[in-house]
C-alpha cells in the first residue's frame, strides 16, 4: 500500500508519520504550498509534488487532509485526474463518505472516512501519541475491513461505523471533548472572581478534574456522579442559580444539570427530583 496526502497540514503530518513509522510507504504529499508540502515530506521521509495528478498516479490510496470544507472542492480536482482502482479517503468526523465522494463508485474507486478520536494539535509531536488513538472508519464495503486490521494490527482500537451515525458520532466527540473546554472556562471564569488567579484555579482543579475523569472512565457516569444533584440539593443549586450573572451562564447550568438529573435519577431511581427538575426548567 503506497499512501499519498494532499493537505500538509498538522492531520497530514501527523498520520502521514505515524503511517511511516508503522512501515507502511508514504508516496509523499501535495499541498497548494509547496513549502508545506516540502516540510511533511522531510518530516516523513517521502516527496513533495507540485503536481497532483502525478501524486494521485504515484499512489493506491490518497488522504485528503484538508478542511472539512474543502474536501469536495479537492475531491473534485481528484477524480479529474483519473481514480480508477484508487482509495481515496478524509479524516473527518462529521461528513460521511456518501457526503464527501458522492459518485465515487462511478469512477471505479472507493471511499472512506478514517477519523482518529485524538486532539491533533502539534505538525511534529502529535504522531507520538497516536498509538493510544481509537479509529472510526466508515466506507466501502469492499475494503473496510482492510483498514480495519490494519489500523488494529498497528495496535489501534477501531469500531466500523455507518454513514447515517456520522453526525450523532460527531456530535458524541464535540461534546466529550470540545465543550468540556466551556464547561472549564467557566469554571475558570468564577474561580477569578473569587480572587484566584488562572495558574492557581487550574492547579486547585487538577486533583478534581483527573479523578473525576478516571472514575468517569473507570465506572462510568452514573457512579461516577457526585455532587449537590446527585444528593438532590435544592438549597445548593438555588444558589448556584444566584450568583450566575446573566441569562447564557445560568441557562447553561440549567441545560447541564438537567441531564445531570438525568443520570442522578439512574443512580437513586426511587428519588423524588421533581422539584429539582422544576426550578432547572
Amino acid at each position: 500500500m503506497k499512501i499519498g496526502f494532499i493537505g500538509a497540514g498538522k492531520v497530514g503530518f501527523s498520520l502521514g508519520r505515524y503511517f511511516a513509522e508503522n512501515g507502511i510507504f508514504i508516496t509523499g504529499y501535495y499541498s497548494k504550498a509547496l513549502q508545506s508540502a516540502t516540510e511533511a515530506s522531510r518530516f516523513t521521509k517521502s516527496r513533495a509534488y507540485d503536481n497532483m495528478a502525478e501524486l494521485v498516479g504515484d499512489s493506491d490510496v490518497i488522504f485528503l487532509t484538508v478542511p472539512d470544507s474543502a474536501i469536495k472542492e479537492v475531491y473534485d480536482q481528484v477524480k479529474a485526474v483519473g481514480i480508477g482502482g484508487k482509495q481515496i479517503c478524509h479524516c473527518s468526523g462529521a461528513m460521511s463518505v456518501a457526503e464527501a465522494f458522492p459518485d465515487i463508485a462511478r469512477f471505479g474507486a472507493s471511499g472512506f472516512s478514517i477519523h482518529p478520536l485524538f486532539p491533533i494539535t502539534s505538525k511534529y509531536d502529535s504522531f507520538k501519541e497516536l498509538g493510544k488513538a481509537f479509529f472510526c472508519i466508515e466506507g466501502s464495503d469492499e475494503f473496510i475491513g482492510v483498514w480495519d486490521e490494519l489500523l488494529r494490527k498497528m495496535g489501534n482500537g477501531t469500531k466500523v461505523i455507518s454513514s447515517e451515525n456520522k453526525a450523532q458520532y460527531n456530535a458524541a466527540c464535540s461534546i466529550s471533548s470540545n465543550l468540556v473546554c466551556a464547561l472549564a472556562a467557566e469554571s475558570l471564569a468564577l474561580m477569578e472572581k473569587c480572587g484566584f488567579s488562572q495558574t492557581e484555579a487550574l492547579k486547585a482543579f487538577q486533583p478534581l478534574i483527573m479523578n473525576n475523569i478516571k472514575r468517569i472512565l473507570a465506572l462510568g457516569p452514573v457512579e461516577a456522579l457526585s455532587g449537590p444533584v446527585e444528593r438532590n440539593d435544592i438549597g445548593m443549586v438555588r444558589k448556584h442559580l444566584e450568583c450566575m450573572e446573566n441569562d447564557t451562564d445560568r441557562s447553561m447550568y440549567k441545560a447541564v444539570s438537567m441531564k445531570l438529573v438525568d443520570v442522578a435519577q439512574q443512580k437513586n431511581n426511587e428519588a423524588d427530583f421533581s422539584e429539582l427538575r422544576r426550578i432547572l426548567r
